[in-house]
C-alpha cells in the first residue's frame, strides 16, 4: 500500500509539473520596461539625450518576444516585454517629435543659434575665437547655465556658462566659456541651476575686462532682450 500510494504521489506531481512547468521572466523584458521608466526623463530639455534609452529599450523587447516565442517552455513575460517594445516606442517618437519642433521654433526671427562650443578657445593662451568675431554686434540666441557666483535670486546681471561642469565643479571658466549678461527692457530672471535660453545682441570685449568673483577676464558680452 505504502508502495502504491508513493508511486501515486510520484505520477501526480509529475503530471503537475507537466502542466504548469516552470518558465523563467524573460529579463529582457524587465530591462525593456526599466528602460522606458528612466527614458521619460527625456521628454524634459536638457535631458534629451536620455531618450537613447528607450531605442535601446525597443531591441530589448524585439529581443524578448523573439525569445519567448522561440522557447515558450522557458520563458514568460510576453504581455510584459510587449508593453514595454509599445512603450519605448511611444517615448522615443514623442520626445523626438516635440524636441525637434522646439529645436525649428524655438530661436527668435532674426537671431543666429549660436552653441556655447564655438565660444569655447580649446588652446592656450586663451583667447576669443573666429565665430567670436564673426558675430560682434549681431543678435544671438544662446543656451547656457547661470554661474552659482551670480546669485540665487531675481537677477538683471549674471555671467552665464555652457554646461554644468564648468558651473559648478570644474573651477574658474576659462574667459571663452562665460558671457557677462546684462538683461534690458526691465527683464530679470531667477538665479538656479536650470538651463536657460537667451536672446540678445553678442558685444565682444576687444580689450578683456575684469568681473568681481573671477580670476580670469570676460571676453564676451550680451545685452539680453529675452530669457527664460
Amino acid at each position: 500500500m505504502q508502495t502504491m500510494a508513493t508511486t501515486e504521489f510520484q505520477m501526480s506531481t509529475s503530471a503537475d509539473a507537466a502542466d504548469f512547468p516552470y518558465r523563467a521572466l524573460s529579463r529582457s523584458a524587465i530591462a525593456s520596461t526599466l528602460l522606458f521608466a528612466v527614458g521619460l526623463i527625456g521628454l524634459m530639455p536638457p535631458f534629451e539625450m536620455v531618450l537613447v534609452l528607450t531605442l535601446v529599450g525597443v531591441l530589448f523587447g524585439i529581443f524578448s518576444i523573439r525569445s519567448i516565442n522561440r522557447y515558450p517552455d522557458e520563458f514568460s513575460g510576453k504581455a510584459l516585454a510587449k508593453f514595454a517594445l509599445v512603450a519605448n516606442l511611444v517615448v522615443l517618437v514623442t520626445g523626438v517629435s516635440m524636441h525637434t519642433y522646439t529645436y525649428l521654433t524655438e530661436v527668435p526671427p532674426g537671431h543666429v543659434r549660436v552653441p556655447f562650443s564655438q565660444l569655447k578657445f580649446d588652446a592656450d593662451p586663451d583667447r576669443p575665437t573666429e565665430v567670436a568675431y564673426d558675430l560682434d554686434g549681431k543678435d544671438v540666441f544662446i543656451k547656457g547655465y547661470i554661474h552659482p557666483s551670480s546669485g540665487g535670486g531675481m537677477l538683471r546681471q549674471f555671467v552665464m556658462v555652457g554646461d554644468l561642469g564648468t558651473c559648478c565643479f570644474g573651477g574658474q571658466p576659462k574667459s571663452s566659456e562665460m558671457i557677462e549678461v546684462t538683461l534690458t527692457g526691465g527683464e530679470t530672471v531667477k538665479g538656479g541651476m536650470t538651463r536657460r535660453k537667451l536672446a540678445g545682441k553678442f558685444i565682444l570685449n576687444k580689450v578683456p575686462q575684469s568681473k568681481t568673483d573671477f580670476n580670469n577676464s570676460v571676453f564676451y558680452r550680451i545685452k539680453g532682450t529675452s530669457v527664460n
